[in-house]
């Protein structure tokens, strides 16, 4: 079983969809320079310019390219460097990828893959947020926002595989981190997982936050013998709640993690649907642990007051079993 970095899975995943001659990548600096994060590093000189299509600073033109590509039967990866970027993008995104297929009767698809990368780290206010919650808002489109090597890969292969408009999450910080991604492994759209099995509190989460709920979760059951059970959601839209209700209904608590602003994002929708529908088994108030509520500071010592840590995790996790 070969062991990857995040990068290197996705990069196995985007050769095997470039073999497809109706597959493209479309974004700014992705030839030349290599991308941003190293990802489509060589590609240029290995598939040529017609496969590789670097593209000026206009995400709302490289998006709308895709969208008219995929509308007459191509499969567009088209990549926003930053999140941040795809505001610019937003338009096409939601007016256009988002609802043509209802729009116009189920006569036309939108096949398409967004790529893009949340992240942070001395990016400031502008370069630092994450709009999950607004995708994930929006009736015609599927975000996907994986954790591990392997899902990368696999559900990078189910998004080029939808019929759909996905977008797919990528966490800068993440680029680096190793993980087993076996030759037959498949995951698809819609469906949790169990991340790491407990009996005393439930964590739900997604993305980067998966690995920093496992560490806290490992020092916990090491020193205190406390033993949470961790649920990655792996696709925030559509979300598949059975794994962390099944887990909330036996343990009767909840923390909730994500990268995100605490209020009005996803963590609010996933506790919404813990009291609508696990009521009956709640021991303690749901906890969340997201952003502070500010525009991130540019300074280390102020952002790490900001961002989701394993000591606030650890917090919350202690609030709920008081």
């Amino acid at each position: 079983m070969a062991v990857m970095t995040v990068r290197e899975a996705l990069r196995d995943a985007l050769r095997e969809q470039l073999k497809d001659d109706r597959v493209f990548i479309i974004g700014e600096d992705i030839g030349y320079y290599g991308s941003t994060y190293g990802v489509t590093a060589g590609f240029l000189e290995e598939y040529g310019p017609d496969k590789i299509r670097d593209a000026p600073i206009a995400e709302a033109g490289i998006v709308g390219i895709g969208v008219g590509a995929a509308m007459l039967g191509m499969r567009p990866i088209c990549e926003i460097m930053s999140v941040n970027f795809s505001l610019l993008a937003f338009d096409q995104i939601i007016n256009h990828a988002a609802k043509l297929h209802y729009m116009f009767g189920g006569q036309i698809q939108c096949p398409m893959v967004l790529r893009t990368t949340n992240g942070w780290r001395n990016l400031s206010a502008t370069h630092s947020q994450s709009f999950d919650s607004m995708f994930a808002y929006v009736p015609g489109l599927k975000v996907v926002a994986p954790a591990t090597p392997a899902d990368m890969k696999a559900l990078f292969t189910a998004a080029m595989e939808d019929p759909d408009p996905v977008i797919f999450i990528e966490h800068t910080l993440m680029y680096g981190a190793k993980g087993e991604v076996p030759d037959d492994y498949e995951a698809r759209i819609g469906e949790s997982r169990v991340h790491r099995p407990g009996k005393d509190v439930t964590i739900v989460t997604y993305s980067r936050p998966v690995h920093l709920c496992t560490e806290v979760a490992e020092k916990l059951a090491q020193e205190e013998g406390i033993e949470c059970e961790i649920i990655d959601l792996r696709t925030i839209r559509p979300m598949d709640m059975s794994k962390a209700l099944e887990s909330f209904r036996k343990t009767g608590r909840a923390v909730v993690v994500s990268e995100e602003w605490e209020s009005h994002g996803v963590q609010a929708e996933i506790a919404a649907r813990l009291y609508e529908h696990g009521f009956d088994h709640l021991d303690a108030p749901i906890a969340r642990v997201g952003f502070k509520e500010v525009p991130f500071p540019y300074a280390t010592n102020l952002e790490n007051q900001v961002v989701v840590t394993p000591e606030r995790i650890t917090e919350a996790i202690r609030s709920v079993l008081m």
